[in-house]
């Protein structure tokens, strides 16, 4: 069940990434709802998914990398 959680944020967030502030928001409850083990996996994911969307680096502060 956890890996559909995962994967649903993973889309959310990608669906929203054309703003900073509404992808700010949907990382903010990702960061809420997601176990720790999956916070760590969600970090790596955006640290290559900003690469591509350098304007987004802002929200990195929100999960603290």
């Amino acid at each position: 069940m956890s890996k559909v959680m995962f994967d649903y944020t993973k889309s959310i967030l990608e669906r929203v990434s054309f703003d900073l502030v509404l992808f700010s928001k949907e990382l903010e409850k990702a960061v809420k709802t997601l176990l720790p083990y999956e916070l760590e996996q969600l970090k790596e994911w955006l640290v290559s998914f900003i690469i591509e969307k350098p304007e987004l680096k802002p929200s990195l502060m929100i999960v603290n990398i």
